[in-house]
């Protein structure tokens, strides 16, 4: 399965031979650096670690720097991983559905591996709205302001039985943090990719503030 991790740019509009409009979001889809290749033998399973988005050394502790090798060359490790030109990376994640067939750490993967017309999932976390009450974070609908009751119109009113078992039952939905969740929307269409400058653009919305991070990869249902 092809993945990539990738960045949100944010949202603009493509227009057909035919003027016909679509409201797409851009992705900064890597450039992808392979970090880590894991096999059944060394770690009990076939996966391949992707890692995105460069940043400065500093930003970094010596232990991330030295799993990808960046650990300078006067540094005295002696299980120190020799450098196969990755930069120091802020995201990684893993890949269990790709073949590793022809990869070693330290290649790079473009966003060439998607083609326009194919359909995507993507993976990101949602934009978190705080601490919000009930009709916010699931949709209830006021209550009436009529009869002395005009400080009451938001309120979630019951929670729970007065007699008998006497306690709120698990799972009521109540105020509490609304967002910042893992969500994926599914089934996007790519409608354009830009190789030269890495960015991809599909059709529709797709979870976090822009600048989010985001994992791509090909729709389950194509």
């Amino acid at each position: 399965m092809k993945k990539l991790i990738g960045r949100k740019v944010g949202m603009t509009q493509l227009f057909d031979e035919k003027g016909n409009v679509t409201g797409v979001t851009v992705i900064e889809a890597g450039p992808n650096y392979v970090t880590q290749i894991k096999t059944t033998a060394k770690e009990g399973y076939d996966a391949i670690q992707l890692g995105f988005g460069e940043v400065q050394a500093k930003k970094l502790s010596r232990g991330e720097l030295g799993h990808l090798g960046n650990v300078p060359a006067n540094a005295k490790h002696p299980n120190r991983k020799e450098s196969v030109g990755i930069p120091p990376l802020k995201h990684l994640h893993e890949n269990r559905s790709v073949p590793s067939e022809g990869l070693k750490a330290g290649d790079l993967i473009k966003a060439d591996i998607f083609k326009a017309g194919e359909f995507v999932d993507i993976s990101g976390k949602s934009k978190g709205r705080g601490f919000a009450g009930n009709i916010k974070r699931h949709g209830f609908h006021r209550q009436k302001k009529t009869h002395g009751a005009s400080d009451r119109e938001r309120a979630p009113g019951s929670i729970g039985a007065g007699t008998g078992i006497g306690h709120v039952e698990k799972g009521t939905r109540m105020a509490g943090h609304f967002g910042d969740e893992s969500r994926t929307s599914v089934r996007l269409k790519v409608m354009m990719v830009d190789v030269e400058r890495n960015l991809i653009a599909v059709a529709g919305s797709i979870p976090g503030a822009n600048g989010g991070v985001v994992v791509i990869r090909e729709a389950k249902k194509q």
